[in-house]
C-alpha cells in the first residue's frame, strides 16, 4: 500500500513536469522568431508582404516612437491584401478546443492526486498510457492548426510567384563574385523602382550594420541607421552589457533577399527587404571571453526583414528590422 501510494505522488510530480515541459516548448516557438523594432513610416504597423525568401510574415514592430493613428490596428497586413483572420493565429486551440484538452489534462491531473486515476479506475498504467496520448495529441494539433491559420495575403510577393509573377528579388553570391543576372523588373509592390545598386548596397549595409553592433561602434552606427533604430541598438548591446555579456556576430553571407514592398511618403523613399543570411552568431562573457552560448564553428541561419529609409535623395540608412515568424 505504501508502494502504491508513493508511485502515486511520482505519478503525479511527472504529470505537472509533462504539462510545465509542454508549456516551456510553446515559449519557446513564441519567442525564437524575434520582434521588431524602428519605424516604417505610414506602414509601421502593417505587416510586409511575403516573399520567396520570407514566405511567413514579419513579426509585428512591437517598438517605435511611431502614433498609431486613431483607428489603425496594429500588426494588420498593408492596404490591398487579405486581412482575413491575419492578426488571429489561435485555430481550434485557441478557442473551445483548447479549453477542452486543457481541462481534461488538468481535471486528469486532479483525478490522479484523488486516488482515481485519469480514467476513473484503469489504473496506473492506464493512467501513464492516456497522458501521453493526450500531451502527443495537445502537441500535435496545436501545431497543425498553427500551420493551417498562418494568414495568406493575397497580393504578396510569395503569392505573386506562385502564380507566375515576377516578383523583385536577388541572389547575393559570396565575397568576390559576380551578379551573373540583372534585378528583375519592379513588380507591384515596389513603387520607386528599386535598382541594382540599391541591392548592392542593402547586401553591403546587412554586414556593416551586425558588425558595427558587434564591435560595439556606436559612431559606425549612427552613421547606418536613424536615431530611432540606433536607439533601440544601443539599448540592446547596454542590456548586454549590463549582464557582462557581448554577442559576437561575424562570418556574415547574405544567401537570398527580395524586396517585399518600397514606396514613396513625400520626400521619404523606403524600401522593405527579406533577407536571408548566414552567420556566426554567439553570446561571450564580456569579461573572460568565455563562451556562453551559440557554437562559434557553425554557421546559422535567420531571415528578418529590413527596411531602409532614404531621405530627399541621400543616402539610405536603417529605419527597422523585424524577426520573420517560425512556419514549424
Amino acid at each position: 500500500m505504501i508502494f502504491i501510494q508513493g508511485f502515486g505522488r511520482v505519478l503525479a510530480m511527472l504529470s505537472v513536469a509533462l504539462m510545465v515541459i509542454v508549456t516551456t516548448v510553446d515559449v519557446a516557438e513564441a519567442r525564437r522568431g524575434g520582434g521588431g523594432f524602428g519605424s516604417r513610416g505610414s506602414r509601421t504597423f502593417s505587416t510586409p508582404s511575403t516573399t520567396r525568401t520570407a514566405p511567413t510574415p514579419a513579426q509585428p514592430i512591437d517598438r517605435t516612437m511611431t502614433r498609431q493613428q486613431p483607428g489603425q490596428q496594429a500588426a494588420q497586413p498593408a492596404a490591398g491584401r487579405n486581412a482575413a483572420g491575419a492578426t488571429q493565429r489561435s485555430g481550434l486551440l485557441g478557442g473551445l478546443g483548447g479549453s477542452l484538452l486543457g481541462g481534461l489534462m488538468l481535471g486528469g491531473l486532479v483525478g490522479m492526486l484523488l486516488g482515481h486515476g485519469l480514467g476513473g479506475g484503469l489504473g496506473f498504467l492506464g493512467l501513464i498510457v492516456q497522458l501521453l496520448l493526450v500531451a502527443g495529441l495537445f502537441i500535435a494539433l496545436r501545431r497543425l492548426f498553427a500551420r493551417q491559420n498562418t494568414p495568406a495575403y493575397a497580393g504578396s510577393a510569395h503569392a505573386r510567384t506562385a502564380a507566375g509573377g515576377n516578383a523583385p528579388g536577388f541572389e547575393i553570391p559570396r565575397i568576390g563574385g559576380n551578379r551573373q543576372t540583372p534585378a528583375p523588373a519592379a513588380a507591384s509592390g515596389d513603387e520607386i523602382g528599386i535598382g541594382p545598386e540599391d541591392l548592392d548596397r542593402f547586401e553591403t549595409m546587412l554586414k556593416e550594420v551586425q558588425a558595427a553592433y558587434a564591435s560595439e561602434d556606436f559612431r559606425l552606427l549612427r552613421q547606418l541607421t536613424t536615431p530611432e533604430a540606433m536607439s533601440y541598438l544601443a539599448e540592446e548591446i547596454g542590456d548586454n552589457a549590463t549582464q557582462g555579456l557581448r554577442n559576437e556576430v561575424r562570418d556574415i553571407h547574405l544567401v537570398q533577399g527580395d524586396v517585399a514592398e518600397a514606396w514613396r511618403e513625400g520626400d521619404d523613399e523606403y524600401a522593405t527587404v527579406a533577407m536571408r543570411y548566414e552567420s556566426i552568431d554567439v553570446m561571450r562573457d564580456r569579461t573572460s571571453g568565455a563562451l556562453v552560448s551559440g557554437d562559434p564553428d557553425r554557421l546559422t541561419e535567420s531571415v528578418e526583414a529590413w527596411t531602409f529609409l532614404r531621405r530627399n535623395g541621400g543616402d539610405w540608412k536603417v529605419s527597422a528590422i523585424q524577426g520573420a515568424q517560425d512556419d514549424a
